[in-house]
């Protein structure tokens, strides 16, 4: 793999030696565990700011929302009147 960033880390001896021995345990290096348990570590925290959440009362109200039936608007309606007497080449 090929470097384009560096990012330093200071640690504490007990962190350091925790760091090292679940390392040894995965095969892999400090720099390798560390850079992999950010990314898993990132990625889950972006997969769950990036969910909506709804409280039961509120996806009650949005799944009943979704499954009724579709009423336009009477802007709507005007906009597919007008749309529906343009003629079509």
């Amino acid at each position: 793999m090929t470097s384009i960033a560096r990012f330093d880390l200071k640690l504490d001896p007990q962190d350091k030696d925790l760091l090292s021995r679940a390392a040894t345990l995965m095969g892999t290096t400090m720099a390798g565990f560390v850079r992999s348990a950010a990314k898993e570590k990132a990625q889950s925290l972006l997969d769950q700011e990036s969910r909506v959440t709804l409280s039961r009362r509120d996806f009650a109200a949005f799944n009943t929302a979704i499954a009724g039936a579709f009423n336009p608007n009477a802007a709507l309606q005007k906009a597919l009147a007008s749309v529906a007497k343009v003629p079509r080449a």
